[in-house]
């Protein structure tokens, strides 16, 4: 098994109102009349009260193609990262060139070294850390992140790893794009960043810590959807790829993957007893809800989420995570279910088990 010894989230500036965010956003998308008006009924229908930007408000309108965009998103997202790893390494009693592994995701931004690389050396990890750059997971790469470091944990128990997320959607918004997709995108992303750190069981955690401990993880991959959540690589950046009919592959496959979760441990879905939920939007909140039978309180976190910052995509969960450990949940011995989705279509999650004398 591996711990989770610290999870630290970050959040760019002051939060902006959501109704302010589309009095600036929404006339760059759409031009007067129908669209632009459809675009204010989807912001104020997704959920979100508040976001938190990467740039001021009134720069948005001076972008002036991808390259200006990826720019910004080179200089502001190393910042935010590199804040919210020092937050997960004090917090968890670890030095940064303890560090043995890094994994690194976005998918909103791009460079050649990647963003993992100039972490490497604000925070002084050792030259010879092992980096692992992700990109086209998306909103799915939090939860698969920390499976790929239990995975990587169970046989190396030794070692200390830091995963990394930092997403800037605003920097993706397209101009003179009024499509549906986009309007809602535009309404529905913020901006953030999360660090974890995570260690195997032969690593002495902080004094007086009780850390959770990853237990399992299983990531799903629904053949033939491909086309229904992504990017559209365009000459001005990556153009959003919505489709609606995630919530009802949802619906129809998620049960049965967290059963395949949960079957090799002798559980299940009764003896969970605490879900962390990507705050991926109203409607995906509501699929999660009604495929697994859950009641509104177990998914409130992930509205609170959505409704104070947004969806983050990889950082989305993340957040939540950092939200349910501060609640004092699981609670010693009890079992928990982390979960998010991305392109592909893929579901990853992760179970987890609270520590502490009765746990494992």
């Amino acid at each position: 098994m591996a711990r989770v010894l610290a999870v630290a989230p970050a959040l760019p500036g002051q939060p902006h109102p959501q109704e302010r965010i589309a009095d600036v956003v929404v006339p760059l998308l759409a031009p007067a009349g129908p669209r632009r008006a459809l675009a204010h009924r989807l912001h104020a229908a997704a959920g979100v009260r508040t976001r938190h930007l990467a740039l001021p408000l009134e720069r948005y309108a001076e972008l002036s193609g991808f390259g200006d965009a990826n720019a910004h998103f080179a200089r502001e997202a190393a910042a935010l990262a590199e804040r919210a790893c020092r937050s997960a390494l004090a917090a968890a009693g670890v030095a940064a060139d303890d560090v043995d592994l890094l994994f690194f995701t976005s998918v909103t931004g791009i460079g050649a070294p990647s963003l993992d690389a100039d972490l490497v050396a604000r925070l002084g990890l050792r030259p010879d850390v092992r980096r692992v750059p992700s990109f086209g997971l998306g909103c799915a790469a939090g939860a698969a992140g920390l499976g790929h470091l239990y995975e990587h944990l169970v046989g190396h128990p030794d070692r200390v790893a830091l995963l990394v997320s930092v997403e800037l959607c605003s920097l993706t918004f397209q101009r003179d794009d009024s499509s549906t997709a986009n309007l809602v995108s535009s309404g529905l992303f913020g901006d953030g960043a999360s660090a974890v750190v995570v260690a195997g069981d032969d690593v002495a955690g902080p004094a007086g810590a009780v850390a959770p401990r990853m237990v399992d993880a299983r990531g799903r991959l629904y053949p033939g959807t491909a086309a229904h959540l992504g990017w559209e690589v365009r000459d001005g950046g990556f153009g959003i790829v919505l489709s609606p009919e995630l919530p009802g592959l949802l619906r129809a496959h998620l049960a049965g993957d967290v059963k395949a979760l949960l079957d090799p441990h002798g559980l299940d879905l009764a003896d969970v007893g605490t879900w962390v939920v990507h705050a991926g939007g109203p409607k995906v909140i509501d699929a999660v809800r009604d495929a697994l039978g859950l009641s509104d309180g177990a998914v409130a976190r992930s509205w609170a989420a959505l409704a104070a910052q947004g969806n983050l995509s990889s950082s989305s969960v993340l957040h939540v995570l950092a939200a349910t450990l501060a609640d004092g949940a699981p609670a010693p011995g009890e079992w928990a279910v982390l979960m998010a989705f991305g392109p592909g279509v893929a579901t990853e999650l992760v179970l987890l088990r609270g520590a502490g004398a009765e746990g494992p």
